[in-house]
């Protein structure tokens, strides 16, 4: 009998849990919130109505799910879909005059949702609010134990600013960093073939009649959508990879990587040295290496113009999650094989911008120099595109 005491004073503390305390035994409490993006590559594919379809969903489960913000563009079924979910309402701000309305992140954490959708990750807040960028905005949520779920247009990713330029001729000006894109739990493509965006575009679908036309010849153009297209479907791929490698690692079926390749830029204050940041971040991502930047100061960037443009690359370089290097030395071959040695290198990437005559000759010695004086490295020459 007396052994049965113990066991039976057991039994009742057990039975004096909290419902809460027995369903935080069962699924332990989570560090942070769960982050999916619904990812689309133009106007119009239905990442907003995708992202609504499947709160609906989880609101019919029982989960609290509300709105923080949805911008439906005047689309109809996208509005019918947004008023069957709760809404958080929105803070109102008086700008130069003009009245705006942001997302409410101060009531959001107060409402305190299981789930909270935020749409146009890429935004940029009215001055005055809570932060200055919507995918801030995001990580406050996620912060305090929120579910996310939020839509952008793979355009807006920062590290593809100079390929887009290249492709529609269009800069974007509101970017999200690559960072986020790693923060990124789930990602769904809101997918749609190019022709059938044109027909939604033609009937009026996406912005009114009078409007498509323009937008058929100019940003909507076949060849444009093919290659956004083509970019969504990549950035989709690299983050399913990363969430099964992070799964083989933490099950044990597949060992980590002990050895990762290093990509090394080599920048100057050219604006086009972020089209090179830009192609040594995409080639680290698709290799799972780690992204270093380099510019050699030689004495020639004294110009305050020149100085601008140098910290604008550096702090896009930044934003794309890489180590920035600077260092000093009057002959830049020298001074970069001697940060290859340093940071173990295992690929750099170069610019060519000089294309012939005198200014071609040194750009060729200066890369016979550099690989006489590397370790063993593959080297990148990549032709640098003016942003326009």
């Amino acid at each position: 009998m007396e052994g049965t005491i113990p066991r039976i004073g057991k039994t009742i503390a057990a039975m004096a849990k909290t419902p809460d305390e027995w369903l935080n035994e069962i699924s332990p409490e989570k560090a942070l919130g769960t982050f999916k993006l619904f990812l689309g590559y133009a106007p119009g594919v239905g990442k907003t109505y995708s992202m609504l379809s499947e709160a609906i969903r989880r609101a019919s489960r029982g989960e609290d799910v509300a709105i923080g913000v949805v911008e439906s563009h005047g689309r109809k079924a996208t509005a019918e879909l947004a008023n069957k979910l709760d809404r958080i309402p929105l803070r109102h701000f008086e700008y130069k005059g003009t009245g705006f309305e942001e997302m409410d992140v101060d009531a959001i954490l107060a409402r305190k949702p299981r789930v909270v959708l935020v749409d146009e990750l890429a935004h940029t807040n009215i001055e005055g609010s809570k932060h200055s960028k919507r995918y801030e905005d995001v990580m406050a949520l996620l912060e305090a134990k929120i579910d996310v779920l939020s839509t952008m247009n793979v355009q807006h990713i920062e590290s593809l600013g100079p390929t887009v330029l290249q492709i529609t001729g269009v800069h974007v000006r509101e970017t999200v960093p690559d960072w986020v894109m790693q923060r990124v739990d789930e990602i769904v493509l809101a997918d749609l073939t190019p022709q059938a965006l044109q027909q939604r575009m033609s009937r009026g679908d996406i912005y009114p009649v009078d409007r498509a036309p323009r937008a058929l010849s100019h940003f909507f153009r076949p060849g444009n959508l093919i290659a956004l297209r083509e970019l969504a479907l990549r950035q989709v791929t690299r983050v399913v990879d990363r969430s099964l490698d992070a799964y083989l690692e933490n099950d044990g079926t597949q060992a980590a990587h002990t050895v990762r390749e290093r990509i090394g830029v080599c920048i100057s204050s050219n604006p086009a040295a972020q089209y090179l940041i830009a192609r040594g971040s995409r080639m680290a991502q698709a290799i799972g290496g780690e992204l270093y930047v380099f510019y050699v100061d030689v004495g020639h960037d004294t110009r305050p113009e020149d100085q601008k443009t140098l910290a604008e690359n550096i702090r896009f370089a930044e934003n794309l999650g890489a180590l920035v290097v600077r260092a000093s030395d009057r002959i830049v071959a020298r001074g970069v094989a001697q940060l290859v040695r340093e940071h173990h290198i295992t690929q750099v990437i170069f610019g060519r911008s000089a294309r012939s005559g005198w200014q071609r000759y040194l750009y060729l010695l200066s890369i016979h120099r550099f690989l006489r004086d590397s370790s063993s490295v593959d080297v990148h020459i990549v032709t640098q595109e003016a942003r326009g």
